[in-house]
């Protein structure tokens, strides 16, 4: 049987492979069918099979120990963080930062130029995620009606704007937000003065640095205040990882769920419907 670095080698090459075929014209239109992408979700779940038969962590390329009184799955390892040489700008100051912040784990993935054009399941399988609830997304919240004494950010419990954190699976409660951050506030301003919605795309630029589907809460051009939902939180008890968009389109990157939350101190709120 192949060892570990080897069935990683192999699995790292075969997204790659795929990545490069889906770039010719031929391949980009003949990508459209159905019968194509679920054949490339199926290539990826076998190696993810086989990789669980070995057990092979294929986040941190190295076999995956089994404890005497086994927990919560999780499939990242701990390694050190480092400058990748040869990755983007973007990348590297994600890096720098998640270095800084005193993480010990990461993994950035490159996804293809349809990642956002299909369907959940697909873009799990670019990620090698174990599920989708894994996969989450980056918002800026604005407080439309926030009293006049409150204008920025540097209160991050009277805060005009806000990051906030959410699975894809579920979707954002407005009504619920507000009377989180309400209650977070100490109800210092009433009611009338909460009014969550999504912020302008040229506010997001500005305040986070980053465009549509490429925002990250990590080394944002501001420092807002931010607010991850509960749902994400409990998966540091499950899988421990969870994955967010790294400042560029195709760019995604894996961090450990309670790391990030001891990092960077996240309001963890019920902010989702049920």
């Amino acid at each position: 049987m192949a060892d570990a670095g080897a069935l990683a080698q192999r699995y790292d090459s075969i997204l790659s492979r795929i990545a490069a075929l889906e770039q010719h014209p031929a391949v980009r239109e003949a990508a459209a069918s159905a019968a194509l992408r679920d054949r490339q979700v199926a290539i990826l779940e076998r190696i993810g099979r086989l990789a669980e038969a070995v057990g092979l962590d294929l986040l941190g390329a190295q076999p995956a120990s089994t404890p005497a009184n086994p927990g919560p799955a999780t499939t990242a390892t701990t390694t050190s963080i480092a400058i990748t040489p040869d990755a983007s700008p973007t990348q590297q100051r994600l890096e720098a930062e998640l270095i800084d912040r005193g993480l010990s784990f990461a993994r950035f993935a490159r996804v293809p130029p349809d990642y956002y054009d299909q369907p959940l399941e697909y873009r799990r399988g670019c990620l090698g995620a174990q599920r989708v609830e894994l996969l989450c997304k980056s918002i800026v919240m604005e407080n439309t009606r926030a009293h006049e004494s409150v204008v920025g950010w540097d209160d991050p419990y009277h805060s005009k704007y806000y990051c906030v954190i959410v699975q894809y699976t579920a979707r954002l409660h407005a009504d619920k937000l507000k009377m989180a951050l309400l209650e977070l506030g100490g109800r210092k301003f009433g009611r009338q003065y909460y009014n969550m919605r999504l912020a302008p795309e040229e506010v997001n630029d500005a305040l986070t640095g980053y465009s549509h589907n490429a925002v990250t809460p990590i080394a944002m051009r501001e420092r807002l205040p931010m607010v991850l939902s509960h749902r994400i939180a409990a998966l540091a008890d499950e899988e421990g990882e969870f994955w967010l968009g790294a400042g560029e389109v195709d760019l995604k990157v894996c961090l450990k769920v309670r790391e990030f939350i001891d990092a960077y101190q996240p309001f963890v709120l019920d902010c989702t419907y049920d």
